[in-house]
């Protein structure tokens, strides 16, 4: 049986509020989060929301994580993203089985990637649009190449 099948939606809520909880605890990570979000009960209904639609495909949630975060992009480091898995590693790990910890961190893992990715990646000496049009204008030539 896979791990997603050991979590179930009532088992969501009570672990993004333990997991927010001690990420306002933490030293480092606490700060950035207790100045971006105002409303702490409506934002952990957001993000049981969003892991409902991650991990059970509920469709639950509606929100645009990258943008959400880009705005905080001034004080988000890649070694606080690697802060923020560890606590939900010790988290997921504390509150689920194991078979739905390891779902969730893994899921966890590609999101954190993914928001990294939108966030610092930036080709050396070109930025994306420039590489977008460079690849489009070889397109025609390397079908022609192909062909010979």
């Amino acid at each position: 049986m896979d791990g997603v099948s050991k979590i179930r939606e009532e088992d969501l809520p009570p672990l993004v509020e333990e997991f927010y909880a001690r990420i306002r605890a933490d030293p480092e990570l606490g700060p950035i989060f207790n100045d971006a979000i105002d409303d702490w009960p409506e934002h952990l209904g957001k993000l049981a929301a969003f892991w409902s639609s991650v991990m059970l495909t509920s469709g639950r949630y509606k929100g645009q994580p990258v943008p959400a975060h880009l705005k905080h992009k001034a004080r988000i480091t890649p070694a606080l993203f690697e802060r923020w898995l560890a606590l939900w590693v010790q988290t997921t790990n504390d509150m689920m089985t194991p078979e739905a910890a390891a779902a969730l961190q893994a899921k966890a893992r590609r999101i954190a990637e993914s928001l990294q990715l939108a966030m610092f990646f930036q080709l050396e000496g070109r930025s994306a649009a420039t590489v977008t049009r460079a690849k489009q204008a070889d397109a025609p030539e390397r079908r022609v190449q192909a062909h010979d």
